[in-house]
């Protein structure tokens, strides 16, 4: 079976991603919503669709602004079902809404959605899924891992031979402190 480690270096999205973004750590609220909704949007889809969207992304949501995601009104919704530079999904751009919302709840009770995640961790994959589904709105099992190894809290982004693994160990992801 092919690894990521394999196939993205030298693509034209792929590798940019691979080499700067994927399992480096996150703790910046609005970006860690941002990779929590192009998580969300993938499902069904390749994740090079996601890639290539991820601009129109930013835009359509207000560059992820967890405040402004959160007020969203039918308005809003409207004008996002109607922008062909995103997935076009009433349950995802519903899910992004109401995600916006939770982040901001867990924030006030946690401080950040990052102290939220720091809370939780270390959990095997299992218990973040069901904790997740328990938490947000369309996040299953492929969602919910993808995001936590995107983002640095389960291990598996890169194999330990890549060159992008060393310097994920040096940014000290919360799965390397277990």
């Amino acid at each position: 079976m092919s690894h990521y480690c394999d196939s993205a270096p030298g693509h034209p999205f792929h590798g940019l991603y691979h080499d700067l973004v994927y399992g480096f750590p996150l703790r910046d609220d609005n970006l860690l919503f941002e990779r929590l909704v192009l998580e969300i949007n993938q499902a069904g889809l390749s994740w090079l669709t996601i890639l290539k969207k991820a601009e129109n992304f930013r835009r359509a949501y207000d560059n992820f602004n967890l405040e402004k995601v959160a007020a969203y009104d039918e308005k809003d919704r409207q004008r996002l079902l109607q922008d062909a530079g995103i997935i076009r999904n009433r349950l995802k751009i519903a899910a992004a809404i109401e995600n916006a919302g939770r982040i901001l709840s867990l924030r006030d009770a946690y401080g950040s959605f990052g102290a939220w995640l720091d809370h939780h961790h270390p959990r095997p994959k299992e218990a973040w899924v069901k904790l997740f589904k328990q938490t947000f709105r369309f996040t299953g099992s492929e969602i919910t891992a993808e995001f936590l190894m995107s983002t640095g809290y389960l291990p598996g982004a890169h194999r330990p031979d890549c060159p992008v693994y060393t310097r994920i160990l040096q940014r000290q992801p919360p799965w390397a402190d277990v």
